[in-house]
This record gives structure tokens, sequence and C-alpha cells, in this order.
């Protein structure tokens, strides 16, 4: 697996860049790959969820939280500059282990890290009980596109107002709020960002590949795609290439 580096300053680049770049390095098929991104707060919601029931629009518009969404499944994320994205490409038939896969060394990267991370259920990463990570994937032919988050210092109690799930989906996993179920790393013990960041790399990467200025503008055509309004609210056909999980 090559650890992408693009070509010129991304931070600042609205979180749909990123989703443009996962989906634009899946649909080139040249590499397994994996790269590393941070965005200003946003909330982003999966591939099928109800955008108006999920999440509290009137306090993200008065907070200028940026709302989007992406083609994986699963819940509503929030992030922001202490929410550490991992995307990563592979190919392979067996998405499901390579899913499972991904999510266990990601755990054993963090237990190296000095945090007692493992894996809870399909999609999530818990350290004593309270999730620090949650991941889905999807596909696009033969190749599969995994992200995760790492709440490392993120604003949670920003997190909270933001997202506002129905309390009947809380309530199975013996919980009352998101602000019980998740947790900052920086809980546990001191987190150094930049150091994380090398570690996963280590973990996952064997060598690099920097982007080229045709790649950039490819991802930013995609892009306008994950910006179409349709598409975040939901009015857009939701057919993918394969099943999301």
């Amino acid at each position: 697996m090559v650890h992408i580096l693009f070509p010129e300053q991304v931070c600042g680049r609205p979180l749909p860049f990123f989703l443009a770049a996962e989906e634009y390095l899946a649909r080139s098929g040249r590499d397994d790959c994996l790269f590393l991104w941070q965005v200003s707060p946003t909330v982003i919601a999966g591939r099928n969820q109800n955008m108006e029931s999920e999440v509290d629009m009137d306090f993200c518009r008065a907070e200028g939280i940026d709302i989007c969404r992406r083609k994986s499944g699963g819940g509503c994320v929030y992030a922001d500059m202490g929410n550490l994205m991992v995307s990563a490409v592979v190919g392979g038939n067996d998405r499901m282990f390579l899913f499972s896969r991904f999510i266990s060394l990601f755990a054993l990267c963090l237990r190296n890290c000095g945090f007692g991370a493992w894996p809870s259920g399909r999609n999530d990463i818990t350290v004593d009980g309270r999730k620090v990570s949650g991941s889905a994937c999807y596909g696009i032919g033969c190749m599969n596109i995994i992200h995760a988050t790492l709440l490392c210092d993120a604003d949670i109690s920003r997190m909270q107002k933001a997202i506002t799930p129905p309390v009947e989906k809380l309530r199975p996993k013996g919980i009352t709020s998101v602000r019980q179920r998740v947790a900052n790393l920086s809980e546990f013990a001191r987190v150094d960002m930049q150091s994380l960041q090398t570690a996963i790399v280590r973990t996952f990467c064997d060598g690099e590949r920097t982007l080229t200025s045709a790649d950039m503008a490819a991802i930013g055509h995609l892009m306008a795609s994950y910006l179409d309004p349709a598409f975040i609210s939901g009015r857009h056909s939701r057919k993918q290439d394969t099943a999301a999980i």
C-alpha cells in the first residue's frame, strides 16, 4: 500500500474534495493506497440517511458547520480539526474480509501508540468501552473504499448539538446520547497528532506516491457530484456499483 501525498496544500479544502479523491483513486485502480486528512467543522451523512431526522440543520447553519453526504453506508459523523480522517483504497473481491482487516490493523496501531483500542462490532474501535473510531466501506468494481474517523481532540459538545439521532436508535445500544457513547483519545492519554499520523502511515504503507496536477484536476471534476444539492439532500439515485457497508 502506498501513502498518497498531494502536490499542493490541501488544508482548508472542503470535505467533498477528500471523498472525491477516494473515488478517483478507486476508479483509477492503480495501487492500494491510503491518505490522512482533516477538515473544518463538517457533518457528513451516510448514503441512505434522512438528513432532517439525524442532523440539527438550523444549528449547523448558525454555527457555520458544513453539511455533506458520502456514498458509503453508516451513520452521521462530525469532523473538525481534532478528528483525524483515514482513507484507504484496496483491491479485492472479499470486501468484508478487507474491511475487517483494516479495522483490526488500525486498532493494533492505536494499541502500539499506548491506547487500549479494540474493534467493536462491525465498524467501530473503542477504548474502555467508548467509541473513538468508526469506519464505513463501499465498492467501485473490484476496488474498495474504506474510510475511518479517529477522535483525537474533537469538539464533542459541538458534535452532540449537530448530530441528533432519534432516541430509538440509541436505546438498543444502552445509551441515551452521542456524548455518552463517544470519547476523544485525549481523554485517555496525551495525543501527539503528528506522531499518530506517522504511526498510521508506517502501519499500513510501504511506499508513497505524489498526485499530479492532472490527478488534482480530475478530483476537482468529481467533487462537483458531491456538491450537488440533490445528492446532499438525498434526492438522488442511491444505486451503487456494489453494496455499501
